[in-house]
């Protein structure tokens, strides 16, 4: 990809910057990341499957501290990585920011947050993407 490509080609991933998913239109059930068909209603899905905005709002269900930290990414070591389930359903995986490690407790609310994901010393290039935080209580 040309240098100037490659933050384009990101930007118009719009399930990484809006969490969008999708909706059969025959059962509802709601599916991220999005598909082509649902594995439920199969074909009867086809060109019924609708866009939804996910509200980023879900629990943890399950969730590991890295301490072996890929290419590009040691200097974040430790951090938790965590499975989160939304409140529409779909499950995914992040990481989780903005609390202390001893505070991460399954079942704990949670909400995404856009940040910085890498960054490519060779070609310059941000990658932004959701992670999860603690909700917030407002009262």
């Amino acid at each position: 990809m040309v240098n100037g490509a490659v933050p384009r080609f990101w930007r118009e991933i719009p399930q990484r910057y809006n969490l969008i998913g999708n909706q059969c239109g025959v059962c509802k059930k709601i599916f991220f990341p999005p598909r082509e068909s649902c594995p439920e209603c199969r074909r009867k899905s086809i060109g019924k499957m609708k866009d939804i905005k996910l509200s980023g709002k879900g629990k943890l269900v399950t969730y590991s501290i890295i301490h072996a930290a890929p290419k590009n990414f040691e200097g974040q070591i430790p951090y938790p990585i965590g499975i989160i389930e939304l409140d529409e359903g779909p499950r995914l995986t992040a990481q989780i920011v903005d609390c202390k490690i001893d505070d991460i407790k399954i079942g704990m609310k949670l909400e995404s947050t856009f940040r910085k994901i890498q960054q490519d010393g060779y070609i310059g290039a941000i990658y932004y993407g959701y992670k999860f935080k603690p909700l917030e209580d407002k009262k």
